[in-house]
């Protein structure tokens, strides 16, 4: 049996009192669902973990966390490699990681809505779609956005900075199982 790396990555726990979610329960939780090497980062919801390659992680991933902590949460899943590449495909080189963010989506945004969310100037804002992913460049931070909450195609997706995008990207390449 052939064996991967993923991230899974956990839209909308720990964010103040609403889905509260211990990564230590969540990666004891995963571990006794027969998935491998299982390691979380921060409390923001985000797994690395190693299965079979055919296995369908996001699912058990979420029925994991539905049955044992009773919650309803959207899991996005990216290979190390997927994320390996979400980090070589940066178009934002030489921008302050702080205002870096990248947008994790479950499924090809909507030719659509991404049509128009490129019409608009959102100056000094902006963003770059590449597959599944949705790299933002936010001069006045996440909190500060006027163009996050108007783009429909994040309202299914899961965000991380810069910063933790490197950070799972680091750990999912250099992890190895005991």
């Amino acid at each position: 049996m052939s064996i991967t790396r993923s991230v899974a990555l956990l839209r909308g726990v720990n964010v103040g009192a609403r889905n509260r979610l211990s990564m230590t329960d969540l990666a004891r939780w995963l571990g006794d669902a027969g998935f491998t090497g299982v390691r979380t980062y921060i409390q923001s919801g985000n797994v690395v973990l190693e299965h079979p390659v055919h296995q369908d992680v996001g699912a058990i991933v979420h029925q994991v966390i539905a049955e044992r902590a009773r919650l309803d949460v959207g899991v996005v899943v990216c290979s190390s490699r997927e994320l390996i590449d979400v980090v070589a495909r940066n178009p934002y080189v030489g921008v302050e990681p702080t205002r870096l963010h990248v947008s994790f989506l479950d499924a090809a945004p909507d030719p659509a809505a991404l049509l128009k969310a490129r019409q608009r100037d959102w100056s000094p804002e902006e963003f770059t779609v590449e597959d599944r992913v949705v790299y933002l460049h936010l001069p006045h931070g996440m909190g500060q956005s006027v163009m996050v909450p108007r783009l429909a195609m994040l309202r299914r997706a899961t965000t991380r900075n810069w910063n933790t995008v490197a950070a799972l990207c680091e750990l999912a390449a250099e992890f190895r199982t005991p």
